[in-house]
């Protein structure tokens, strides 16, 4: 027996019976199952936060139907039943056909219109607000504050926790329209009346990324 042999021989016997199995090639066999993997808290979190953006928009008395990307479009028409002019600003990427697009519409124009569906900037879990910092797909402010109903295409990667998140993602240089819910304010009296400064209806459309 070379030494060698009796180095091997020393290591087997201090491993005790079957757990050198280097020279078989089935070292892996004996080694401990891997523990099952732990929940993705983060993924768990982040859906909770969905959870309570929508509950919070809903809050509001606005609608708030969650979808796929692939049923986006059908949702939105879904959402603008009965309506007969469409508002559209230019960068929209949901097409819809026989919408109206605001190539400077006056103020009329977008009065005597039913319905506008703009993209949004940012939404906010915690208060439940949506964003427009009136970028491609969100168009002038006076769009998304004449027309009586306001469907709001919001993706999930664009929910945040709070608002100091939002301010994050928000340039302040450009102009923003914070909306928390349909246009409603109250007399004296306390009674509630929708629609004296923008949208009677607000429709949130969350898409699932």
């Amino acid at each position: 027996m070379s030494a060698r042999d009796d180095v091997l021989a020393a290591v087997r016997g201090a491993l005790g019976p079957g757990r050198d199995r280097h020279e078989n090639g089935d070292a892996a066999a004996s080694r401990a199952p891997e523990p099952p993997a732990a929940p993705d808290v983060r993924e768990e979190e982040r859906a909770a936060m969905l959870d309570q953006f929508a509950e919070r928009v809903a809050d509001y008395q606005a609608t708030v139907t969650r979808c796929a990307a692939t049923k986006l479009a059908t949702t939105i028409a879904s959402a603008l039943h009965g309506a007969s002019t469409v508002v559209v600003p230019p960068g929209l990427e949901t097409d819809l056909p026989g919408a109206l697009l605001d190539d400077g519409l006056t103020s009329q124009d977008l009065d005597a219109a039913d319905a506008v569906v703009t993209e949004a900037a940012v939404g906010i879990a915690e208060t439940g607000t949506v964003v427009l910092d009136h970028g491609p797909g969100q168009g002038r402010r006076v769009i998304s504050l004449l027309p009586d109903l306001h469907v709001c295409i919001v993706h999930e990667h664009q929910v945040v926790p709070d608002v100091p998140d939002a301010l994050v993602r928000l340039d302040p240089l450009r102009a923003q329209t914070w909306i928390s819910g349909p246009s409603a304010t109250s007399d004296i009296e306390l009674s509630r009346v929708e629609g004296v400064h923008g949208p009677r209806r607000l429709h949130v459309v969350l898409v699932r990324d």
